[in-house]
């Protein structure tokens, strides 16, 4: 699991490689990852948009924005928690994910919460050590 809090709102991220669904013959790899969102702060916060940033394993980069998460835009009161399952393929047997997403407060004030970088790892990985 990994997880990052920003101003009051943890980020946990547990990716899970999907064998069921992956081609490793045809250089497609396939990622499920669960998103936990957890207000720890004293304020009213909704979910606006997301930002992702997806890195293959030969460090090609691929963003992806767009309005809430999985078609909606969580609206979260303090000690509220929201969990979403989401995926992504790779052409590639390992990679990372990191992002951020925009947040707006009762108050109307927009502000940005790091999700934590996290690795996409299959069994098809290989590692070096330097």
């Amino acid at each position: 699991m990994y997880s990052e809090t920003t101003k009051g709102i943890a980020i946990s991220v547990e990716p899970f490689f999907l064998e069921d669904q992956s081609e490793p013959e045809n250089a497609h790899f396939v990622w499920a990852y669960r998103v936990t969102i957890e207000n720890n702060s004293s304020n009213i916060v909704q979910l606006i948009n997301r930002e992702w940033k997806i890195t293959n394993a030969y460090g090609f980069l691929t963003e992806v924005q767009g309005e809430g998460v999985v078609g909606e835009q969580p609206k979260l009161r303090p000690g509220d928690s929201f969990q979403y399952e989401s995926g992504t393929p790779l052409d590639t047997s390992s990679g990372i994910m990191t992002g951020k997403y925009e947040m707006q407060d009762g108050d109307g004030t927009f502000f940005d919460v790091t999700i934590p970088a996290f690795s996409l790892d299959s069994p098809y990985s290989h590692q070096a050590v330097n």
